[in-house]
């Protein structure tokens, strides 16, 4: 069980931290959101496996979402293989879409049935989730009488949260009241936004849901929050260290007493003692956390490296680095000269040059190199000038689309297409068909496969369209289909042995020198994060090959973060015409542009985000004392 008082001990050996003076609710850091869900899971099953010694229910209150996925995969593995019985466990859902019919994809209802309760020995009887049919004079009342039924129980012994971008849990939007009840709300606009993709756009997302009150979560005698990835840092570490505040709802939870955050490392990435630990206590200062603390002093001083004193050192928490340092010359020469040397227009490594101190090999001189994209843009987008780069020194450049990317096409553009086919071809019944398909679908229908088949083309040509520009022969280029992501649906499938096969037979074909991969791992269960997994896999599985020896993995990030300036190990500059070169190439996909389906919470084109990201990245390495670059292109090596 992950408790206040056994944490330290229990979990010291598994990457956790301790509790600083900052935080006011106690939370668990793992190093990955698979090894914290496992021990949840344990810990409910436990739960569940007392109360049952003791012949009373277990009342458990559950979440949706992403976050408890994975707890709710290892809940039923322990039903099937370890013989843990639901029988007598009783529940009740946090919250639903309003109005929402049970048997929608987007229901609730039907996730929890889908992730937990279709797998094991539950009692229909003892599952309750917010009704989304309620009609709307009688919704008052159900939503009182959701409360009283909870209390009947006893009230809830376990509470699962995940944490929403504006700190909401549940549907608890920003300024709802500590002491709320079950209740409908209207539902917060970056909520619906977040939603967006699975409902395949905004437009289609509800904009009110039943939910349980802050007042009722609150009254569980334990409650665990789940949170995974760097897009909930910032709000984790405002609900963990800040003010209770109705503007952040899941603050309410620091007047809890047995409350725990379980988060992995990207998620806890913005903790004061994760960020900066120099200013909670003495540290350990190995490379990493110097050039960190060093870069992060710049900023704080409004200072470049080289310009930093003894005593900005001494002022601001890092007075143990200076003593170990020696002096703040000595330290500023080093943190530069590392930071100079990841600068090369030579991605593919300088021929007959020194490479000593450069971040890439001068041999081969010529090298086959592997762009892993994810999806059918995300080389151009997340590399198109280092891409354009390599293409020029001669390398033997392929590029490798790891899904088709074909449920980011929209309807109307799709339709579009299908509708210049029927006038070439007047006489195809199959045109008909798709274009009948797409008339006609509405929000909870899925492609059909012709349908699917055409935006899969769609972004196949675009891609093609790209390469072509950029370089690269045709038989370069590989699309590998993934089988996991061919669902038809946003929801994917788990990664399989067959993507893993995919990608270790090209690498093994190939024999690369180098390898570009997205990572990007901001959602845990996104498809760059799946795409990383079957590459990583592939590389363990081949790493012993001769071969082998020789390849190098660099890690690009996606449109939407980039490497923090002190994790970057190779810049690649652009000129102004590259930058210029870099955004036609991802003006090729145009099914992409002005109006994207899944942009996120990010309004801006991708094209747009590319180009002020490596303007940004350029900017900080200037005003940290290194050349004035229009644009840089930052990659960390991946030791395998």
């Amino acid at each position: 069980m992950i408790t206040k008082q056994n944490t330290s001990i229990q979990y010291k050996t598994a990457g956790q931290f301790e509790d600083t003076r900052f935080e006011k609710i106690h939370n668990v850091v793992f190093q990955s959101s698979d090894e914290a869900s496992i021990c949840v899971a344990q810990e409910i099953a436990d739960l569940i496996k007392s109360k049952n010694a003791d012949n009373k229910l277990c009342v458990l209150g559950l979440a949706t979402g992403s976050s408890p996925i994975r707890v709710y995969e290892e809940l039923v593995r322990m039903h099937k293989e370890e013989g843990l019985s639901f029988t007598n466990v009783v529940t009740f859902n946090l919250d639903e879409y309003y109005p929402m019919e049970q048997q929608s994809v987007h229901s609730y209802h039907y996730f929890m049935h889908q992730h937990l309760f279709d797998h094991i020995d539950i009692n229909p009887e003892n599952i309750n989730i917010p009704n989304g049919t309620v009609s709307a004079d009688e919704l008052h009342q159900y939503c009182i009488d959701y409360d009283l039924k909870i209390k009947e129980y006893g009230g809830l012994d376990f509470q699962l949260l995940g944490i929403g971008r504006t700190g909401h849990i549940g549907f608890n939007e920003p300024g709802s009241h500590y002491n709320s009840g079950t209740r409908s709300i209207t539902l917060d606009h970056i909520t619906r936004v977040d939603a967006a993709p699975s409902f395949l756009g905004i437009d289609n997302v509800p904009k009110k849901a039943i939910t349980m009150g802050i007042g009722t979560v609150k009254k569980a005698k334990r409650i665990v929050l789940l949170g995974w990835g760097a897009n909930k840092a910032t709000i984790l570490k405002e609900t963990i260290e800040g003010k209770i505040t109705s503007e952040v709802p899941a603050t309410y939870l620091q007047e809890h007493n047995n409350t725990t955050f379980v988060i992995n490392e990207e998620a806890a990435e913005e903790l004061t003692r994760i960020k900066t630990p120099w200013l909670v206590g003495p540290c350990l200062w190995d490379e990493e956390l110097s050039s960190k603390a060093i870069v992060w002093l710049c900023d704080l001083t409004n200072k470049s490296i080289l310009r930093l004193t003894d005593k900005d050192y001494n002022d601001n928490g890092m007075s143990n680095l200076l003593v170990e340092g020696g002096s703040a010359y000595d330290l500023n020469i080093i943190m530069f000269n590392k930071l100079q040397r990841t600068i090369t227009g030579w991605p593919g490594g300088k021929p007959n040059a020194d490479d000593t101190n450069r971040p890439e090999r001068a041999t081969p001189e010529k090298k086959r190199v592997i762009i892993f994209s994810p999806h059918p843009d995300d080389d151009v987008i997340s590399m198109g000038g280092t891409f354009d780069r390599l293409v020029e020194q001669g390398h033997e450049v392929h590029v490798a689309y790891q899904t088709s990317g074909n449920i980011a096409v929209s309807d109307h553009e799709a339709l579009k297409f299908a509708e210049v086919l029927k006038d070439i071809n007047p006489d195809n019944s199959d045109i008909d068909l798709i274009i009948n398909s797409l008339q006609c679908k509405k929000g909870d229908y899925e492609d059909t496969l012709s349908v699917r088949n055409l935006k899969g083309i769609i972004r196949r040509k675009e891609s093609l369209a790209a390469t072509r520009f950029v370089g690269v022969p045709d038989e370069n280029i590989h699309f590998l289909n993934l089988p996991f992501y061919e669902t038809g649906t946003v929801k994917k499938n788990p990664i399989g042995q067959e993507d893993i096969d995919i990608v270790a037979n090209l690498i093994a074909t190939i024999k690369p020198h180098q390898i570009y991969a997205a990572g990007d791992l901001a959602d845990p269960h996104g498809t760059h994060k799946v795409c990383l997994d079957a590459i990583f896999a592939a590389l363990e599985n081949l790493k012993h090959n001769d071969y082998m020896d020789d390849c190098w993995v660099w890690l690009y990030r996606g449109a939407w973060h980039e490497w923090d300036i002190h994790q970057i190990e190779m810049a690649v500059p652009m000129s102004p015409d590259q930058v210029l070169k870099k955004r036609k190439a991802i003006f090729y996909h145009q099914s992409q542009k002005d109006g994207v389906m899944f942009q996120g919470n990010d309004t801006r084109e991708f094209w747009v985000r590319a180009e002020e990201r490596n303007n940004d990245t350029a900017q900080k390495y200037n005003v940290l004392g290194l050349a004035d670059y229009a644009a840089l292109e930052a990659f960390k090596r991946y030791h395998f």
